[in-house]
């Protein structure tokens, strides 16, 4: 019988977090590759390293920090993860959106994720941003869905709803702050899958064909946990590459990621801290 994760297992974790802390976050942001640096901008900061936290998933990517940052950040207290752990570094499910449930028994409300994603829409150059509306959730259609297991009804239903998975408002927001600060923001949908291995031509054609404007591996389990838990959710891709529909001498580097993701970083700044002092 497989084991999962309880809410004894949770509460250590955010029991030591609270106690590690002067804050009380009510927004939660994941950073993606590359985008650690956004963490800078918080004032007077509490600085969690992950290893410290029980249960709590360390990554073992570069350009994942591996740490918790909480402070302020435009007018509110909030908790940033610099880095995430991903399904392919071999950890289960439940244990990559341990750190969601973490900030949900902390009080956090909104989570707003961030991750480095290829770029499938024409449109789309490497670069640029893509607000999500939507995502293809591949991983769990395989049967690796983060809710699998045991249902936790203190953070909610059995079968939650996803007909809405990115809030309508947070995305209005995003959307005028980006023209308010002439930011170019595309829209489009994310298709999640596995890793480690870059895709193929073939799967692009595919995800092209189902409607995937972007694609990475992550964001998609972080983001089905936070509307288990009633999470009100912002998702923002940095589109670090453009993908290839046909075979290519030409290829994609970790390290050519994490350079866009560098150069992604102001902009994409300015639209959290944009949309942060329009909810307050």
């Amino acid at each position: 019988m497989e084991k999962f994760l309880t809410m004894d297992d949770y509460r250590k974790a955010a029991n030591y977090v609270s106690a590690c802390t002067r804050y009380q976050p009510t927004v939660g942001l994941i950073l993606g590759s590359g985008l650690s640096p956004l963490a800078d901008e918080v004032t007077e900061p509490d600085q969690i390293a992950y290893a410290e936290i029980p249960r709590f998933p360390a990554s073992t990517v570069i350009g994942h920090a591996g740490r918790l940052v909480v402070g302020w950040l435009a007018r509110h207290q909030v908790m940033i993860m610099q880095g995430r752990a991903h399904f392919y570094e071999g950890y289960a499910m439940d244990e990559i959106t341990l750190p969601v449930r973490v900030m949900q028994l902390l009080g956090v409300k909104t989570l707003i994720v961030t991750n480095a994603a290829g770029g499938i829409n024409p449109d789309f150059g490497a670069g640029e941003l893509m607000l999500i509306t939507d995502h293809i959730n591949l991983i769990g259609m395989g049967g690796n869905n983060p809710l699998r297991g045991p249902n936790l009804d203190e953070f909610g239903p059995r079968f939650p709803d996803m007909s809405e998975a990115y809030d309508r408002g947070l995305r209005d927001m995003a959307l005028r702050v980006a023209k308010e600060n002439s930011i170019p923001l595309h829209q489009g949908i994310y298709a999640g899958l596995a890793g480690p291995s870059f895709e193929t031509p073939a799967d692009i054609r595919f995800l092209k064909l189902i409607g995937a404007d972007a694609v990475g591996m992550s964001t998609v389990p972080e983001v089905t946990v936070a509307r288990h838990g009633s999470m009100r959710v912002l998702g923002i891709s940095g589109i670090s590459n453009v993908v290839q529909l046909e075979p290519s001498e030409q290829e994609l580097s970790h390290e050519e990621v994490l350079e866009a993701g560098r150069r992604m970083v102001p902009r994409l700044a300015t639209i959290i801290k944009g949309v942060l002092a329009a909810m307050s």
